[in-house]
Parts: structure tokens; sequence; C-alpha cells
């Protein structure tokens, strides 16, 4: 079985578990992230879904906890679990995750309760520069607790630059460049538009691809660079009118 057969497996189970569990209730179930953009990695992506219901009170809950720690099971994050009304008054909120919604998602069940979406920008600029920080902050702890396994932090390197990735690409946005899909693109765009050397980040990719290998890289070496043009990439965004 291919790895898309496997994922295609998968999500077909969650959504017939999702439509068992809540019926009339589930408005729509969407994949969204890296494998409705066509860049999933079966050692390194999630599936990541959006459960939209009716509404969402104790008794939903409990008919997803199951279906939940089985998909969690699977090595994916748990369903974002949210009402249709939520789906509408959030958006401020959640805007990097509802603009990448916008660009790429898959319907799995029911609606496209995304595409009629207008997304509100209001905090947009400071929810791009809170994600890096925090994911920055998150890769110096696990860095701090892997820098003797050369091997434990290229795979952590590897697992994080997806995100990264995506948080790049809407920073290119708000600075007003070319915001291209693809992960080699968007860090080619943004080392060129925001001033750091792109070999880090290339390695790191080459790892999710496999065609580099965890025991030939310097992971200490990647990590240094890889820092400094996430660091570059965060400089960019808080100078942006607030």
């Amino acid at each position: 079985m291919t790895g898309k057969d496997s994922m295609d497996k998968l999500l077909k189970q969650i959504t017939d578990k999702l439509t068992a569990a809540f019926g009339d209730r589930l408005v729509a179930v969407i994949l969204y992230g890296s494998a409705a953009s066509g860049e999933y990695s079966g050692d390194f992506s999630d599936l990541n879904i959006l459960c939209v219901l009716t509404a969402v009170t104790t008794r939903e809950m409990r008919d997803a906890e199951p279906i939940f720690q089985w998909w969690r099971k699977q090595g994916n994050p748990a369903p974002l679990l949210l009402s249709a009304t939520e789906v509408q008054t959030s958006t401020d909120c959640f805007s990097i995750e509802f603009h990448d919604m916008k660009e790429h998602r898959r319907v799995l069940h029911g609606q496209d309760v995304i595409a009629p979406l207008e997304i509100d920008d209001s905090f947009y600029r400071a929810q791009v520069e809170h994600e890096l920080r925090a994911k920055l902050l998150r890769l110096r702890q696990k860095g701090a607790g892997a820098s003797f396994d050369n091997d434990t932090l290229a795979r952590l390197l590897a697992e994080s630059v997806s995100t990264f990735c995506v948080l790049f690409r809407h920073a290119l946005r708000l600075c007003g460049f070319p915001s291209p899909a693809s992960r080699r693109d968007i860090i080619a765009q943004a080392a060129s538009s925001f001033g750091f050397a792109p070999q880090p980040f290339q390695t790191v990719l080459a790892l999710r691809d496999h065609t580099e290998k965890l025991k030939d890289v310097k992971a200490m070496e990647v990590l240094e660079g890889y820092i400094a043009a996430i660091s570059r990439v965060i400089d960019a965004v808080d100078r942006l009118e607030k």
C-alpha cells in the first residue's frame, strides 16, 4: 500500500467514525495542512482534521472522545472541534489557520464551510509573530535536551520545518512579498526577502525527503543557521506597523 493509499484509508476511517458518532449534528469534516496541499510525508507530517458540528457541548465531547483517542494512536493530533457558529466568528483569532484552509483543503464530508468565509485580519500580524516566537522557544527547549545526540537533534529539526515553512509563508504575505506554496519555494523566497542563508533549511528539507541521512548531517551546525534564519523573520514581522 502506498503512502497515499494509507492516508486515504485513514481519512475514510475517521470520516466514517465521525459520521456514525454525530449523524445530522455533523456539518463538515475537512482535511487541511500538508496533506491537503500535496506535501504530506508519512514520516514527519500529521493529518489535520477540522470537524464542524451544529453545536459543541459536553455530549459532543463525550461522543468524540473514543474517536480522538483512536486518531491520536495513529500518530495524528486530535481534530479541531468547532461549531458552525464558531467557524463564522473566530477567523480573527485563527487567521493563520483559516488562511491556510482557504488556500488548501479537502472536504471529506458535508459542507464546504470555508469557501464563503471572510477572514478578519485584525490580529493576523500579532498571531504570526506569536507563533514564530513560541515555536522558536519550543525548538530551543527541545534542542537543549537533545544537543548531545546528533540523530535526535536532526530529527527534531525535520519535524519542525513544516511548521516554520507555514509561518514563513504568512510572514512573506504580511510583508508584501510573494508567498509560494511549496516548502522549497517558500525557503528560497524567504531567504531572498528576509536576508538569511537558505542552506540550513534546505538540509532539513532533504532529511524529510530522505535525500539526506541523519548520520550525515551535523545537526548542531544546522541548528545554528536555522535559528538565525527564524530570528530574521521574526524581526521583519515585529517591525511591521502594529
